[in-house]
């Protein structure tokens, strides 16, 4: 089946937990080889792969199609199901540090303002990899309660008791 110019630009929802954090893994990766190997080319896939995430998901990032269609499918557990806006959020804050430190770095030579800025991405995606703990989700949440972020943007966000009542459901059938 053709797939349509829409269903390109579509952002997983739910989003498997499990590829999330197989792709922070691959984010840690890539900032600490630049912030600690100094290997400043590699801002230039760190970012793309940021900004891909964003537009569609992994569909247009490889180490999205490869956290998707490679390594989740071979894990033998149950995966965890979560709200896709606040990850694209955090992808978008990703893909913000991400460029804003390649541009730095190649447009203005301030590597050291591009290392701070990918430390702190590494810093948050450290924690979604190993802790399933999402920053940029925690701070999506925050602007909900706020108000910054309609309540219409994640319906789904608003009552976690549902969500979480229909994953154990979903478990024990």
């Amino acid at each position: 089946m053709a797939t349509s110019i829409k269903s390109v630009f579509e952002f997983p929802n739910p989003v498997n937990e499990t590829s999330a954090r197989i792709v922070a893994s691959g984010a840690v990766a890539m900032a600490l080889g630049v912030v600690l190997l100094g290997q400043m080319w590699l801002l230039i896939p760190l970012a793309y792969g940021f900004v891909a995430r964003v537009l569609t998901g992994p569909t247009l990032s490889p180490l999205g199609q490869i956290a998707t269609r490679l390594i989740t499918p071979r894990i033998n557990r149950d995966h965890r199901f979560v709200a896709g806006a606040p990850k694209r959020f955090a992808q978008g804050i990703g893909a913000v540090l991400s460029v804003i430190a390649l541009v730095a770095h190649y447009g203005f030579g301030a590597t050291t303002a591009a290392n701070i800025l990918i430390a702190m991405l590494a810093v948050a995606a450290f924690a979604e990899a190993a802790f399933a703990y999402c920053l940029g989700c925690v701070i999506f949440a925050r602007l909900m309660r706020i108000g910054l972020i309609p309540a219409s943007i994640c319906a789904e966000c608003n009552n976690i008791t549902e969500r979480l009542a229909s994953q154990i459901s979903s478990r024990s059938a």
